[in-house]
This record gives structure tokens, sequence and C-alpha cells, in this order.
């Protein structure tokens, strides 16, 4: 069985784009789920899959964070990795998506485990938005606060892999993207706007536009609901294979987990100085879909 891949919340889960991408189980909250119960089935997805693989996000409620780690400890396995992850809602379940395609290759569950931080460098996440008055995950200037007043502003932000953010007008660029081909997913929210599909599409030479439903986080995390999220990413398992396998794999000094990167997903341990070697730049160019398959 490939490697278990676990979410905090059900819209985390993207339909799959293919008939061998396995779900994700889900992690309940504390209110949803009886901590025993909980136990008990985290303790079944170990024995069925051997590795879990746990995603959630940087803005997770504290006590459902809490009952993640209260479920490692009192299981005491070290065969559960919680992966925090700092992306927009939309974004990281790109990434969730990713990582359900990569676990059923040839790599072990360190590896795929770690690739969530290096395949975070390669979603282009951000939003349309009729108010940055309320975000506080991106940097906004004093001026955008102001201008954010006015009826009618919209706003181009993008919070991952950079933070940007531009006012939508006439002759305004969109944020720069991506120089590699992506397909982009667009969740339609409570603002009513073609700019996504119709500028910022073209813009960033996407090959494909797919819809999807906004998760129910995102008008929290944007800081309203009137919004357009989106989120441009690399489709093809071929390509994310090629990716995760130009990284120099390692060994965990502590777990002896294997890992890509600088730090194990398993046991939080970093490489030892003399080991800490810099993720590849250049691995990816724009048209990158001619990649030998896994």
């Amino acid at each position: 069985m490939p490697t278990a891949i676990a979410v905090t919340s059900a819209d985390l889960v993207l339909p799959p784009t293919d008939q061998q991408t396995p779900t994700a189980a889900l992690l309940q909250a504390p209110e949803a789920q009886a901590l025993e119960l909980a136990i008990g089935d985290m303790h079944l997805l170990l024995e069925q899959h051997g590795y879990v693989i746990a995603l959630y996000p940087s803005g997770i409620r504290p006590e459902h964070e809490r009952r993640l780690h209260s479920i490692r400890s009192v299981l005491e396995s070290d065969r559960i990795a919680l992966v925090k992850v700092d992306l927009p809602p939309l974004g990281l379940a790109v990434l969730v998506r990713q990582l359900r395609q990569l676990s059923i290759c040839d790599f072990s569950p360190g590896v795929v485990a770690s690739a969530a931080r290096l395949l975070s460098h390669y979603i282009y996440a951000g939003a349309l938005l009729n108010s940055v008055a309320r975000l506080d995950r991106v940097p906004v200037s004093l001026k955008s606060h102001a201008t954010s007043w006015v009826p009618g502003s919209q706003f181009a932000v993008l919070a991952g892999p950079e933070s940007r953010l531009v006012k939508v007008g006439p002759n305004v660029e969109p944020p720069a993207g991506p120089d590699f081909g992506t397909h982009l997913l667009v969740a339609q929210g409570n603002l009513q706007s073609d700019w996504v599909q119709e500028t910022l599409a073209p813009a960033w030479k996407v090959q494909a536009i797919h819809d999807a439903t906004v998760p129910s986080d995102s008008p929290r995390w944007w800081g309203t609901g009137k919004l357009v999220e989106f989120a441009a990413h690399l489709p093809d398992l071929s390509v994310l294979y090629q990716l995760v396998s130009s990284v120099r794999r390692e060994k965990c000094h502590w777990c002896a987990m294997e890992l890509i990167g600088d730090r194990c997903a398993f046991c939080s341990a970093p490489l030892a100085a003399s080991e800490n070697r810099a993720l590849p730049t250049g691995v990816l160019h724009h048209g990158a879909g001619e990649s030998p398959g896994p």
C-alpha cells in the first residue's frame, strides 16, 4: 500500500487527475471526534499503510494542532510526519494532491514527506480580492489599505512562492508568474470577476484552466469572502517525479529516514552542517512537459 496522505479538512482533498491517485484520510477536529476514536483511526492507517504524512495549514486552530501531536505522542510512533504548510487553502489542496500522486511512486515515505517543502516553491497561489483591509497574511502598504475602501477596487495578491500585491486596473500588469508550464486551478468565491481567467491566465501562459470549490477556510485566510482564489501548479506526475528525483537524498542522522532538503519531515531534525545542501535551482523551465515518467 502507498504511504497514507492525511489532511485536517475534507475540502483540501481535490478530485484526482487519474484513476491511480489515491484519496487522503481526514484527521477531524477535536469537537468532531473523540480522542480515543482519532487514535484508533490513526492506528488503523499505520497498520494499513505503514506511514502517514499529515499536511495541515499554518493557520490551523491551536487545539486541532495539539490534537495531531497528542495522537502521535500517544501512539509513540515515528512513522507519522506532521507537515505544517504556509500556503493559502487552495494552494495547500494542490500540494496535497501532488503528494497523493507521488505516494504511489518508488519514493520512500521520508522523501515524499520532505518533498512538500520543495513542491511548495512551484505553486503560485493567490487570490483576487475586493479588499485588503483585513488581509494579514501578505504585507499590505498603507496606500493599499486606504485604496481598498474605494468602491469597486480589486487587488491581485500572490502569497506564494513570493508575496506580491497589485491593484487591478486597465494598464496594470498582473503579478509575475511561473516561467514553466502550469495548469491554473480557479475557485470562484463571492466576487464576480473574470479577471483571473481573461487576464491572469493569458499573462501566465497557463496550459489549462480548471474550476474548483472555494475551501471553507479561504475567507478567513484572505480576510474576505469576496474573492476568486487561484493556484498555478505542475499538473503532470512525470514532471513532479523528475523534480523530486533531481534532489540529492540524505539519511536523517536521528531517525534514519531518507529525506531531501535540509530537514527531516518525520522527526524535524536538521541535517548536520557538513551535510546541508541547498535545493537545486533551474530544474524546471518554461514548457518543461517532456520529462521522463516514474
